[in-house]
């Protein structure tokens, strides 16, 4: 059986690479180099309905599905794996999820501005000493009557210098282990009890702002928590499941950018009178690397399919497609 993208979502994927292409791609070396985020490109993606992508049109979300925002994401990250990030910050990670666990308050006061781009988003999970084992993380809030007192310090959080609003994790009950987790959309703004700075050094995503969040007797309002008290670590492998397939679709356009990179220059390269991708050496590795790209790239398609079919904001139908890599590929001369 062979699966194609509707109309509306090929146009989508030519609306992102054309984006990347024209507004990532023409000072790329120079960002990367001077490690230089443009915030600008936030708004600009917000104002082309990027961050809308499973999400109520009452909130700013434009009818599309998950499916959708991979198809994004591996365009963006096809020029830039860094542009991928602000979809993960906007859309995926906080908005997605407020509007799964959120109150109609909440959705109604954040999820617009994230998706607008005027909320800077984020979400604090890791710390100095917990990664993947989330329950085993330092960062406390404590009951105080009429707030809640944050106390603890979280790092390697995207947009954590720059963040307006976004979702904290935090242990209400250590003692509970699992169920002692709760999530709360916090304010970096303007709190005295929050410090946040940026991390500097990295191996790469130079143009995605990385840095470390420091909570000391943080009070937050009462009306902070997302979904009940407890119900955090739920929440926490919610939000994960969701940007976690978007970051495998970030790869995916990595790895693609990669493979037209060197399709391109083996077609621009010329020795012993002929271009390199005339000879059979060249060519024998680009089935092959297409298929390394078929595999995670058809897994990828798939699960967000299925998030786009439990979706009831998402009318279009999640058809997989086949990697443009497949047809770059093809492109190579005989010899």
């Amino acid at each position: 059986m062979r699966f194609g993208l509707t109309d509306e979502q090929k146009m989508m994927q030519d609306m992102a690479r054309d984006f990347a292409q024209k507004e990532i791609l023409p000072t790329l070396k120079e960002d990367e180099a001077n490690h230089t985020f443009r915030p600008e490109l936030v708004k600009k993606m917000a104002d082309l309905g990027f961050f809308g992508c499973a999400l109520p049109e009452e909130y700013g979300g434009n009818g599309c599905g998950f499916l959708e925002s991979v198809i994004i994401a591996e365009q963006l990250a096809m020029i830039s794996g860094s542009s991928r990030l602000p979809l993960n910050m906007q859309n995926i990670g906080p908005a997605i999820t407020v509007n799964k666990f959120g109150t109609k308050e909440q959705k109604e006061r954040f999820i617009p501005k994230w998706v607008s781009g005027e909320y800077f988003g984020f979400f604090a999970i890791t710390e100095p000493n917990s990664g993947s084992d989330v329950i085993s993380m330092g960062t406390t809030a404590t009951d105080r009557g009429d707030h809640w007192e944050l106390n603890g310090q979280k790092m390697w959080i995207s947009n954590a210098h720059l963040g307006d609003y976004g979702l904290v994790y935090a242990m209400t009950d250590k003692s509970a282990k699992y169920k002692g987790m709760t999530c709360f959309i916090v304010n970096l703004k303007g709190n005295e009890g929050i410090i946040t700075a940026p991390i500097e050094t990295k191996l790469g995503l130079h143009c995605a702002p990385t840095g470390e969040i420091s909570f000391s007797q943080a009070k937050i309002p009462k009306d902070s928590v997302l979904g009940e008290v407890g119900q955090g670590f739920q929440i926490c492998m919610f939000q994960l499941n969701n940007t976690r397939i978007s970051c495998a679709a970030g790869a995916l356009g990595i790895g693609g950018g990669a493979i037209e990179a060197a399709i391109g220059y083996a077609n621009e390269r010329t020795q012993f009178g002929k271009k390199i991708g005339s000879y059979q050496m060249i060519q024998l590795p680009s089935p092959r690397w297409w298929r390394s790209m078929r595999r995670p790239s058809s897994l990828s398609t798939r699960q967000h399919g299925s998030r786009t079919r439990d979706c009831p904001t998402s009318t279009r139908p999640p058809w997989p497609s086949f990697s443009p890599q497949k047809r770059q590929c093809m492109r190579l001369p005989r010899p």
